[in-house]
């Protein structure tokens, strides 16, 4: 894809050292941006490109696929709804996250 800018530079993923959330939050003024809309972000910057893992890069708008909140409160809420999408949607990449998902048994 053609990136409106080096997934890898300052806009990006620094280099290949934040993925996923990280990425993504960085996008976000805590202070200014909340409650904020789903499809508001994701037209605004559904084309930047969001590093996965060391190999995988998507665009914004596909992380936001499995999202069904439309409006966020606050930061918590945001990056639960993340979570869950990413790991929903195979986007979550971090060795041992299934043992913080694994249910009791």
């Amino acid at each position: 894809m053609d990136w409106p800018h080096d997934p890898d530079g300052e806009q990006g993923s620094e280099g290949r050292r934040k993925y996923g959330h990280a990425v993504i939050a960085k996008k976000i003024d805590e202070d200014e941006d909340f409650p904020l809309s789903r499809d508001e972000f994701v037209a605004e910057y559904g084309d930047d490109p969001i590093r996965i893992d060391s190999e995988r890069v998507v665009p914004l708008r596909e992380v936001f696929e499995g999202v069904d909140e439309e409006e966020f409160a606050d930061f918590v809420e945001l990056h639960q709804a993340l979570g869950r999408a990413m790991r929903e949607n195979d986007l979550w990449f971090y060795e041992g996250a299934d043992e913080f998902v694994r249910t009791r048994g």
